[in-house]
């Protein structure tokens, strides 16, 4: 989630603590998304603690191992268990082509084929096999699968992340309207 710390700096959560690895203050971080964000990152924001300098990033399946500056003992790494790590926006090494932060996509407009726009992007969660938008619209909240071939991802001169749209080929129905040409089924069984 995109949040302001109190030095006004935009940040992105990366993922939690999940507890120690090894005996010398390395702690391992569950990873929201993929683990090469922390590639090049020299700090990170730790929940309740600050901003903290990144010794050493170790990478571990599914996730890393951070060596923190000033954490140099198991039980101090134990005291990070369930903390959340971030990271600022402007800070975060450039994805490949095709791959997208969350806080890219929080706040874009999507609209459907034919460019009217259906609603807004509230948040991305990662849901695992794959991601979903959870996106604002008239009718509330929906949450839409942001894969292919139902999402594009319209860039700008930067080859960020511009605009999205929902495809030709998506199903009828993501939004959580009705479909207003299913008939309702006979309930006299004729």
């Amino acid at each position: 989630m995109s949040e302001a710390n109190t030095a006004g700096t935009e940040v992105t959560r990366l993922g939690h603590f999940l507890g120690p690895h090894g005996v010398q203050g390395g702690v391992k971080v569950y990873v929201l998304g993929d683990a090469a964000q922390f590639r090049g990152l020299k700090r990170v924001y730790v929940e309740g603690r600050g901003w903290l300098k990144i010794m050493r990033t170790t990478p571990l399946a599914p996730g890393v191992a951070l060596q923190l500056a000033g954490l140099s003992s198991r039980e101090g790494a134990e005291a990070l268990r369930g903390l959340n790590v971030y990271a600022a926006d402007d800070e975060l090494p450039i994805p490949e082509d095709g791959v997208y932060y969350f806080h890219e996509l929080r706040g874009l407009t999507l609209s459907d084929a034919e460019g009217v726009e259906l609603g807004t992007v509230k948040d991305v969660l990662d849901a695992g096999h794959q991601d979903l938008l959870v996106v604002t619209h008239g009718g509330g909240e929906a949450l839409i699968p942001l894969q292919a071939p139902y999402v594009t991802v319209h860039l700008n001169a930067k080859q960020r992340p511009q605009s999205l749209s929902l495809t030709a080929d998506a199903p009828e129905g993501l939004l959580g309207e009705a479909d207003e040409n299913i008939a309702e089924p006979d309930r006299d069984g004729a």
